[in-house]
C-alpha cells in the first residue's frame, strides 16, 4: 500500500467524528420529539438539530467517498471503529449519559486494536 499522506489521515479522522457528532443530534432530536407529546413522528423533518445532522452525515458520507478514492477500504475501515469511542464519550459531555469502567476499557481495547491494524 503506498504511504497515505497527512491530510487523508486527518480526513481518516475526521469522518467518524462527523458520524458521532450526527449521533448525538439525533438523540438530541428524539428526546426533543419526546419530550413533546403529541407531536407527529414526521415534524422530525423540520427539525433544526434533524436538518444538521442530515448535513453533517451527507457529509461525513462525502468525505469518506474521497477517502476511499485514495485508500484502501479494508484498511480505512478500521477507523470507524473510532465512533464506538467517541459517541459515548460525546454522550456523556453533551447528554450527562454514564461512562463506565466496562466502556473505558472497551474503548481502550478499540484503540489499541485501531492501532494493531495500522501497523
Amino acid at each position: 500500500m503506498k504511504v497515505i499522506s497527512m491530510p487523508v489521515y486527518g480526513l481518516l479522522l475526521l469522518t467518524p467524528i462527523m458520524i458521532a457528532v450526527g449521533q448525538v443530534l439525533f438523540k438530541l432530536t428524539s428526546a426533543r420529539l419526546t419530550a413533546e407529546s403529541g407531536t407527529p413522528f414526521y415534524s422530525v423533518a423540520l427539525n433544526p438539530l434533524f436538518l444538521l445532522a442530515l448535513a453533517i452525515y451527507g457529509s461525513a458520507t462525502l468525505l469518506w467517498i474521497y477517502v476511499l478514492k485514495v485508500v484502501p477500504l479494508s484498511y480505512a475501515y478500521s477507523f470507524m471503529a473510532l465512533t464506538f469511542v467517541l459517541v459515548p464519550l460525546m454522550a456523556a459531555f453533551f447528554l450527562k449519559e454514564p461512562l463506565t469502567v466496562k466502556y473505558a476499557i472497551g474503548a481502550c481495547l478499540i484503540i489499541a486494536g485501531l492501532f494493531v491494524v495500522q501497523s
